[in-house]
């Protein structure tokens, strides 16, 4: 354990099995291995005037009989097969008044492709046909439900350490177009190694996604949760054919700038983990599947706050986060990803008894704590590991007392649970520090003129999103991060209803980490102005912008505003722009 750790986060997955292997050895607990449920028609064996289910099958042909069931698999399996209620995709923003549920073109900031990157097999030519991995019926309309998934990838244990180190290898079926678009978004000017590391003893990572082409096999893996298993291990050995040939072209390719092969190639699977797939785990990160459709439904509410479970099992605290669920072209032509969204910031939250438990006429002796019933976006934070141990240690205690009462899982004496929980250690109430929604930004129509928020700008970089600093335009602002110096920038593109004079402003909040020369360029029909912004110091207007000038506009023809963190000394800041119509000349 690391010194500046009060709990053991970072451990090698060989030490966590054995731990689970000396805990279920001690107890003495019988495990079934390498057995599936059958998923066909008398798989589940569930009495109709009871609503119970009294036996199911094995592929194996084991019959296996109990009085509750609990099921804990990422696919929820046996939930779908004992004919409960559920749900795959997306909702609409709208089912349960969430601004961050269904397609989210606006907010994908995050693990963006530069700009720039061309989608057809021969660049600039739609007849040659798209790039594979592109979705062409993409990206559909703003909050609007679908049936796609967050991406799934491989986590990877790698290691620097030469001696216990596989070099990666180029694997059978390599398919080098699947890697067009990496190429071409290193060729439009990224430049950074596209994982997070994640380091653990013994020179080890927990590596994963990150950046805008990386591990995520975006679209890839739609049909999973109701497929076949034969089906199912078809779309993991792709998932796993990808992430290996894209490991081996990150450390080989020449196409791959030489500074991010000189760091792949520092690392490789470690021999001493997962030795049965050479390195490579078999478990494909499921981020999500089913979701199941009970009585009471987890939301963005929930984790923000606004709506408190009066009957908690266990509390979840993580980011509402989704990964990226496909790649589509924009109105430009261009491709971009879609369907990222981390929002986070509230206090750890209550998770509902009810949303673990079916509806009580569809099935009444089975406990679902990890498909259970969450929108898209509250099950983004829900969706951790340790999460899920919290709630199947619940749902295992409600089982011991329906059976001790002989009631419906439904029907158990909460006050009793919640007795039970709280006597082995659950925490069912979060006692430190209380969230505080953040103020809740200034509506743009509000606004004279014309206010384009950066959720409508063009974006390099600037992944970055905040509300700490208010006043803020609309649901927040973006930034730098302080980082990567003059590799990011922001482009606002307008044009003016009619022609004349015009006051043009930026939009940022100030604080003392923010640059005090950021570079700010404004075309207009005399030529290109460019002005250098202190960000440290409060914008004079209303506190939210900075007269940037008053030019003489013409109508029809778009202007352009750039912004960038070209050689600045500090954390650049954007929130917005406004275009306010005057009667006075320009300067």
């Amino acid at each position: 354990m690391r010194q500046s750790e009060e709990t053991m986060w970072t451990f090698e997955p060989s030490v966590a099995c054995n731990i689970y292997e000396s805990w279920t050895s001690q107890r003495s607990i019988k495990i079934l291995r390498n057995e599936k449920l059958d998923r066909q028609k008398g798989g589940v064996i569930k009495s109709k005037s009871t609503a119970k289910i009294s036996s199911i099958r094995l592929l194996s042909g084991k019959q296996i009989r109990g009085k509750v069931f609990i099921d804990c698999t990422y696919e929820g399996d046996l939930m779908a097969a004992a004919a409960v209620s559920y749900t795959v995709g997306r909702e609409a923003a709208t089912t349960y008044s969430e601004s961050l549920n269904g397609v989210q073109v606006g907010r994908a900031v995050h693990h963006q492709l530069v700009r720039g990157v061309d989608p057809y097999q021969i660049q600039g030519d739609p007849s040659s046909g798209l790039l594979p991995h592109i979705d062409s019926q993409g990206p559909g309309a703003e909050g609007s439900s679908d049936h796609r998934l967050q991406a799934y990838c491989f986590r990877m244990c790698m290691t620097d350490h030469p001696e216990n180190q596989i070099p990666f290898q180029k694997p059978e079926g390599y398919v080098e177009a699947w890697y067009e678009l990496l190429f071409r978004n290193f060729e439009a000017g990224e430049k950074r190694v596209p994982w997070h590391i994640g380091h653990m003893p013994n020179r080890k990572t927990d590596a994963n996604n990150n950046h805008g082409f990386s591990t995520d096999f975006i679209g890839q893996n739609y049909d999973y949760p109701e497929a076949s298993y034969e089906q199912r291990e078809a779309i993991i050995a792709k998932h796993r054919l990808y992430q290996q040939g894209l490991c081996w072209t990150l450390a080989n390719h020449p196409r791959v700038p030489e500074n991010v092969r000189n760091e792949v190639s520092k690392w490789g699977m470690c021999k001493d983990e997962f030795q049965d797939g050479h390195g490579w785990q078999q478990q494909l990160y499921i981020r999500e599947a089913r979701r199941m459709i009970s009585d009471y439904v987890m939301t963005q509410h929930h984790c923000q706050g606004l709506e408190v479970a009066n009957d908690p099992v266990g509390l979840a605290a993580y980011t509402m986060d989704s990964h990226h669920q496909q790649r589509y072209i924009d109105a430009e032509g261009l491709v971009q990803n879609e369907g990222d969204v981390q929002v986070g910031g509230f206090s750890p939250y209550p998770i509902s008894y009810k949303s673990i438990v079916p509806k009580q006429a569809e099935c009444t002796n089975l406990l679902v704590p990890v498909c259970l019933s969450a929108s898209h976006m509250a099950f983004g934070s829900i969706r951790m590991e340790p999460v899920f141990m919290v709630l199947g240690q619940s749902a295992a205690t409600a089982a011991s007392l329906s059976i001790k009462d002989h009631c419906d899982v439904q029907e158990i004496s909460y006050e009793k649970l919640a007795q039970r929980l709280i006597q082995d250690g659950q925490i069912l109430e979060w006692t430190g520090k209380k969230y505080s929604p953040p103020k809740q930004g200034i509506d743009p129509k509000s606004l004279r003129g014309s206010v384009i928020d950066d959720q409508q700008a063009l974006r390099q970089g600037f992944e970055q999103a905040g509300t700490t600093v208010f006043p803020y335009i609309s649901d927040g602002y973006i930034h730098d991060g302080n980082t990567d110096k003059g590799a990011q920038q922001v482009k606002f593109s307008f044009t003016v209803p009619k022609t004349g004079n015009y006051s043009v402003r930026f939009g940022y909040t100030a604080h003392e980490n923010r640059a005090s020369n950021v570079p700010v360029s404004i075309t207009h029909p005399l030529g290109t102005r460019e002005l250098t912004i202190n960000q440290q110091l409060t914008p004079p207007i209303d506190g939210l912008f900075k007269d940037l000038g008053t030019f003489a506009f013409q109508s029809k023809q778009e202007y352009v505003i750039t912004i960038s963190n070209r050689e600045t000394d500090g954390y650049v800041v954007v929130d917005a722009i406004q275009v306010v119509p005057l009667e006075s000349s320009p300067e």
